[in-house]
């Protein structure tokens, strides 16, 4: 009877049941409060409804009965991740394997942690260590795939993921990887034909939603190349991202200086300035401007959740207001239209990050902030208020400081 119980609660958490499978569980757990098996179980199925404290509750108590059980440990080192705690997550997964050295698992979720902590060479490592044990681990082969793409050893690569193909042709994860590994390398096309196999096998799943969207919007060659810029950039760690960021932000102060200085230089040196800030820009709205272009396509507007569409929404409104400005000010040579011009063009770069996840929804408090602050320059200066250029002042130091706030929240995030 409760091999058959175990058994049925396996297959409702494979049919997303959790609710059936969760009854089941507590009844067996009324008969047998101490059992590990059900404990484990329960905690992994609290994980997987995104319930993390419920599950770290159960594994903690069962940890407590059991201190030498090598799976527990595995089980809370998911955890670990899922609480962005990943030095926590490196200390439980090396426990499962100092206890249990022997299975394939254990390794390739280490080796997926130390893949996002883009330590590449040492997720290589332990992929291989993971595919002595079981050359099939469907986990070991994606990741190693995923890590010899990143250091630049694409024929390696594929020949890996192709491989974890032929052995699960239907696996929505391996599809969604070999996909994102494709589009990585710049061929969108058959990115595409992976990611729409992917949600073919899971039509929920997210990391394949995520890649068809960026898929579609690389069909589009100007955003080819600012995914390609991200990927270089994402691949890096903190301290050569921000080397970079902080390079382009002080060679662009230091080019303004020489052009100023120089007057004979300023012909040569305002384009590059211009190219460089317009640079800087586009990594900011490319974003939410081809998300607005997205819902017009027959596939892609399907896919866009609500906070990407209200985004897409607030700077297209932006950029209407900037384009405004701008002709106004064309044909009356007024400055009150620059500001509202200006107003325009920060509020581009405000709306598109607005949803970025931040303690307290701080980044949205202050695009609100801002937005009220810019509002009010723009009154000051239609009113012909002496005070607008300090309002304006203040406005500018705030855009300043976002950049650098939010640059660091998004490096922070993608530096585990």
């Amino acid at each position: 009877m409760t091999e058959h119980s175990l058994s049925k609660v396996g297959i409702l958490i494979q049919q997303r049941k959790y609710d059936a499978a969760e009854k089941i569980l507590r009844q067996l757990l009324a008969q047998e409060p101490t059992n590990i098996q059900y404990l484990a179980l329960l905690s992994e199925l609290n994980l997987a409804q995104d319930k993390v404290e419920e599950s770290a509750s159960i594994i903690e108590d069962a940890i407590g009965l059991a201190p030498d059980t090598a799976h527990l440990f595995f089980i809370k080192s998911r955890i670990d991740i899922q609480k962005d705690k990943y030095d926590d997550g490196e200390k439980s997964i090396q426990q499962a394997i100092s206890l249990d050295p022997y299975t394939a698992d254990y390794f390739a979720w280490f080796a997926n942690i130390k893949l996002a902590r883009k330590q590449y060479d040492e997720s290589l490592r332990l992929a291989n260590q993971a595919l002595e044990i079981d050359p099939e681990d469907l986990l070991a082969l994606n990741v190693r795939s995923t890590v010899l793409i990143k250091l630049n050893r694409k024929e390696e690569s594929f020949a890996t993921i192709e491989g974890a193909l032929r052995n699960d042709p239907n696996n929505a994860y391996t599809h969604a990887n070999y996909g994102w590994g494709l589009l990585e390398k710049g061929d969108h096309q058959k990115a595409l034909k992976h990611f729409k196999e992917a949600l073919k096998n899971e039509p929920n799943f997210e990391y394949a939603q995520r890649g068809m969207i960026e898929a579609l919007k690389a069909s589009n060659p100007v955003y080819r190349v600012f995914l390609k810029f991200s990927f270089w950039i994402g691949n890096m760690a903190a301290k050569y991202q921000w080397g970079i960021l902080l390079g382009l932000w002080f060679g662009n102060q230091a080019l303004n200086k020489l052009a100023d200085a120089n007057p004979g230089l300023r012909p040569i040196l305002i384009p590059v300035i211009i190219l460089l800030a317009l640079f800087a820009f586009s990594t900011w709205v490319i974003k939410p401007i081809s998300n607005l272009f997205l819902r017009f396509n027959s596939y892609g507007k399907f896919l866009l959740n609500k906070q990407e569409k209200m985004s897409s929404n607030f700077v297209a409104v932006a950029l209407v207001v900037l384009l405004a400005g701008l002709l106004m000010f064309a044909y009356s040579f007024m400055d009150k239209y620059l500001v509202l011009a200006a107003y325009g063009f920060a509020m581009m770069v405000f709306c598109s990050m607005m949803f970025l996840p931040s303690k307290y929804n701080s980044i949205m408090l202050f695009t609100i902030v801002m937005a009220v602050l810019g509002l009010t320059a723009i009154w000051m200066a239609f009113t012909n208020n002496p005070a607008t250029g300090a309002i304006v002042n203040i406005f500018i130091i705030g855009f300043i400081a976002f950049q650098f706030a939010v640059n660091f929240l998004v490096i922070k995030r993608s530096n585990r």
